[in-house]
């Protein structure tokens, strides 16, 4: 059984209570990090006041970079199914001949 962390971690000038696996720790306090230092990113290219809606933009930057890795991913296992198949193709012509 894992053990388990208690730790604060502060987004958007808030400060987050979490009960964590240990392993997860590295990774949320990263993640923390990120996302700050994106408010902060936000806050000097548009000058918007309300944390809420800098927050929504964060998460939809967030979102969209996993949503794009993920269509990625898939165009890049096609294109290598694509080219395992055309060698597939290749080796098993040349076994018949």
């Amino acid at each position: 059984m894992s053990e388990k962390l208690k730790i604060k971690l502060s987004i958007a000038n808030r400060v987050y209570p979490l009960t964590i696996d240990a392993s997860q720790e590295e990774g949320l306090r990263k993640a923390a990090k990120n996302i700050d230092a994106m408010i902060k990113q936000f806050e000097q290219s548009y000058s918007v006041r309300d944390k809420q809606d800098v927050l929504a933009m964060c998460a939809l930057q967030f979102a969209s970079q996993v949503e794009q890795k993920s269509i990625d991913k898939e165009s890049i296992s096609e294109h290598a199914e694509e080219k395992l198949n055309a060698l597939n193709n290749l080796l098993q012509s040349h076994l018949v001949s």
